[in-house]
């Protein structure tokens, strides 16, 4: 514990600081300008001041006052002493924050006793700050750790969903990838850009539902295939739905929605426009523009710059345009997310 001790007389410093140093084993400093205290006290926490009430330049309601602007200094207990038994006197000092008075001349017993009593009560009460912070942390902790294992579920989860499709080239780490830079090219915050990033993965889970007959046809489908494959986001909705986290409902929105279409043509519930989850419509780019660039049983891989010109020429009908600018914002990023990819493959 350490306590200030302000005021103008020298003996009556002195005189107080023998008297709390036999009552306490606390350290004591002691000044004679409030101005000088004030300085301290802003480089060193102290958990009792005693403060004189009539000092020149400042005077003891002032000071206190000034130290309860800080927020370092809110709770600490401060003692006024006075000579001034005038009731205005002490509404005024109470009011700027003082917790207790000692009149002058004092008693040294009555004076030791509250000084003793309110070093008990700081004490407490920041054991009980320590307390609080060290729970802060241990529920930071156990949060970081909770999010981590989500994230780790997330991603190899999705791992399946590439190995189930017959994909196992990244396809959905960079969706997820151009998701985020997208997201955060419409001005999404970070934290739901993160989220978006983290729920991307799981646009295509209600494939896990579709026959591997019609998943792995290498040809162009039937009406009647091609019906039973859109059914893959209703089954991804339905595996989603009911998520207790934000991550997990998001996921459930981008899965039910990625093949909307901004002018309403898309599947399973034709919305349009901004009735689309924002969500799935920056994730409807991502998958398509690399569906687009990938290899697929049906289909041989598009350049890039074909991918490109595709994703900007459906601007307004199959994309929304605000995402779209976004995307074409973000090309340089895109492209070196790409480029990596490509080495990676060729290294393999």
């Amino acid at each position: 514990m350490r306590v200030l001790i302000v005021d103008d007389s020298r003996s009556s410093l002195a005189m107080i600081g023998s008297i709390v140093k036999a009552a306490t084993n606390a350290e004591i400093d002691g000044c004679m300008h409030p101005f000088e205290a004030l300085e301290r006290s802003a480089e060193t926490q102290y958990d009792l001041v005693l403060v004189d009430h009539i000092m020149p330049e400042m005077d003891g309601v002032q000071f206190t006052n000034a130290l309860r602007a800080r927020d370092s200094y809110r709770l600490v207990p401060i003692i006024m002493v006075t000579s001034d038994m005038d009731r205005n006197t002490r509404i005024e000092a109470i009011r700027a924050g003082a917790t207790d008075f000692v009149n002058k001349p004092f008693d040294p017993t009555e004076l030791q006793a509250r000084v003793a009593n309110l070093l008990t009560l700081r004490a407490a009460q920041v054991e009980l700050a320590d307390r609080a912070s060290w729970l802060s942390r241990e529920v930071e902790r156990a949060t970081a750790h909770l999010l981590a294992r989500e994230e780790e579920i997330i991603w190899r989860l999705a791992r399946a969903i590439e190995y189930r499709d017959g994909d196992t080239g990244g396809h959905v780490s960079r969706v997820a990838q151009i998701s985020q830079l997208i997201a955060a090219g419409i001005g999404l915050s970070p934290e739901r850009c993160r989220t978006i990033y983290l729920a991307a993965p799981l646009h295509d889970i209600g494939k896990i539902g579709i026959a591997d007959a019609i998943l792995g046809k290498p040809g162009k489908l039937t009406p009647e295939e091609f019906k039973i494959m859109r059914e893959h986001v209703t089954i991804g909705a339905r595996i989603l739905e009911g998520g207790s986290s934000e991550l997990i409902r998001t996921a459930e929105l981008i899965a039910q929605s990625h093949h909307e279409r901004w002018d309403g043509a898309g599947y399973p519930d034709r919305l349009s426009g901004a009735d689309i989850p924002v969500e799935a419509r920056v994730v409807a780019i991502a998958d398509v523009f690399d569906a687009l660039c990938s290899e697929r049983p049906y289909k041989q891989a598009w350049p890039i710059e074909k991918a490109y010109a595709e994703i900007v020429a459906c601007s307004g009908t199959h994309f929304d345009p605000a995402c779209v600018d976004a995307f074409c914002a973000k090309w340089p990023e895109i492209e070196d997310i790409m480029g990596a990819a490509t080495e990676r493959a060729i290294a393999l």
